[in-house]
């Protein structure tokens, strides 16, 4: 029996209204976050989903995303796992900065490459690149996560843009360039079906991508 796993980047933040870099800072939902939240959890009940565990960050927008979800297909009470191996990458000085005024500041071009490059870190000293949230992200989703797939059981990950953007490249065997083009919708369930070896057998997305941040 093929295992699922449900990625979902959390609603909407006080933040992304915002337009701000926030990383590890720690805003709540918006009233369309809380509702981007509750569809995905409408989606996912739509479709029969039932999972057997769920795993989080140790952010609230991400916490808060997964328990509507969880509340959304009737599982109020599942088991729910937190750790900040799926935070949101860090993104060091630009942290709380409006990504307008970064631009202004940078230039267009060179607040993209930190936004969305692989491997060119945003600066200060704890700023990760994708490749940085990667490197903690991947030994816990091995460890922890991908066993639960793939001995058959249905997972949800409730996180981040970035923490999710680390597991799609390799999921999808994406290269570097097209890691730079991918935008993840807020609230919008990703289904894969991994085979035993661990490649993904399909995927399907619930809901529209458009609305990325």
């Amino acid at each position: 029996m093929s295992g699922k796993l449900i990625l979902v980047r959390h609603g909407q933040s006080e933040w992304n209204k915002l337009n701000l870099f926030t990383g590890w800072k720690d805003p709540d939902l918006t009233a369309q976050g809380i509702e981007e939240a509750q569809e995905a959890g409408r989606a996912l009940a739509e479709k029969g989903f039932k999972f057997d565990i769920a795993f989080t960050s140790v952010l609230q927008r991400a916490e808060k995303t997964c328990q509507m979800i969880l509340d959304g297909v009737g599982q109020s009470d599942l088991e729910t796992i937190h750790d900040q191996a799926l935070n949101e990458r860090n993104y060091g000085d630009l942290a709380g900065l409006n990504k307008d005024d970064a631009r202004e500041k940078w230039g267009e071009e060179q607040v993209h490459i930190w936004r969305r490059s692989y491997d060119t870190p945003p600066p200060g000293d704890e700023g990760e690149s994708l490749r940085d949230t990667g490197a903690r992200v991947w030994p816990y989703f091995m460890t922890d996560i991908l066993p639960r797939v793939l001995r058959g059981e249905t997972v949800l990950v409730a996180a981040h843009g970035n923490s999710l953007r680390s597991l799609i490249m390799v999921l999808d065997r994406m290269d570097k360039e097209s890691i730079l083009k991918l935008n993840l919708g807020t609230g919008v369930p990703i289904v894969y079906e991994l085979n035993a070896d661990s490649t993904v057998k399909s995927k399907e997305v619930l809901g529209d991508m458009s609305g990325a941040h």
